[in-house]
């Protein structure tokens, strides 16, 4: 069973194998929506709208709220600084590690339900296990960022998370924290993979945030690859990268 639809501003993709698979693609989009009215910045209704408006005090939090504010600031710990859900105004928007906390919580759905093929993919994050109706590994290709009808790179995540940010689908919205809201430009696209994809999403968005730099970040931390795509269309792999890349 495979559908697609829009939740959280984007499209969503659920692919799961098995007799029971409508049932749970239905379970995994309500997730998804659950997700959406605590943590959607564009929903006047969300916890977090009313959180950044000051109707929320920190006692009356969710405990999801709680769980990724603390995820939030271990991963700006971990990352010098780099990654930070504060903006420059002062609000909170949480989305660079929401996503990937989704897909990796709405991932346990099947799981729970001792399916073990399935894929799940929300903004270009992937979350995979198992192989496809085809019996075969699943793959995810990766978009030349200049040309999105063409396909650079095929990766084989083998029950690995799958991060992208970029900015040639929504624009400019990274920016250098530590350089008083500096745009990145030097690079366009920074895939990322990961021991899940909560682990890819949080450090894509970390490592392009560093811009030439984050494809060294992720050379030297344990348990992440990455593949790069500069302003100047060269694109640069870590050197444990190609091992995703054969089928």
């Amino acid at each position: 069973m495979r559908d697609t639809r829009i939740l959280m501003g984007m499209p969503i993709t659920v692919d799961i194998g098995g007799v029971s698979g409508e049932a749970l693609v239905d379970a995994v989009f309500d997730y998804f929506e659950c997700v959406d009215r605590r943590f959607s910045t564009y929903r006047a209704d969300s916890e977090i709208s009313a959180i950044n408006r000051g109707d929320l005090p920190v006692r009356d939090w969710s405990g999801e709220m709680m769980e990724v504010m603390a995820l939030a600031e271990h991963t700006k710990n971990q990352t010098n600084g780099f990654f930070d859900i504060r903006r420059p105004d002062g609000s909170l928007d949480p989305s660079g590690i929401v996503k990937g906390w989704a897909i990796r919580n709405a991932s346990a759905i099947p799981q729970r339900a001792g399916v073990d093929d399935f894929f799940i993919e929300a903004g270009g994050d992937i979350q995979s296990c198992g192989t496809n109706a085809s019996g075969l590994d699943w793959s995810v290709g990766i978009r030349n960022p200049f040309n999105a009808d063409e396909i650079i790179k095929i990766v084989y995540p083998r029950g690995h998370g799958v991060a992208t940010s970029g900015t040639y689908v929504r624009g400019q919205h990274i920016y250098n924290p530590l350089g008083c809201g500096d745009p990145i430009t030097e690079i366009v696209s920074l895939t990322v993979i990961g021991s899940d994809v909560f682990e890819a999403d949080r450090f894509a968005t970390a490592a392009f945030a560093m811009g030439r730099n984050g494809i060294l970040f992720l050379e030297q931390t344990a348990g992440l690859e990455g593949y790069v795509v500069d302003s100047n269309g060269r694109a640069t792999p870590t050197s444990g990268f190609g091992a995703f890349c054969k089928s």
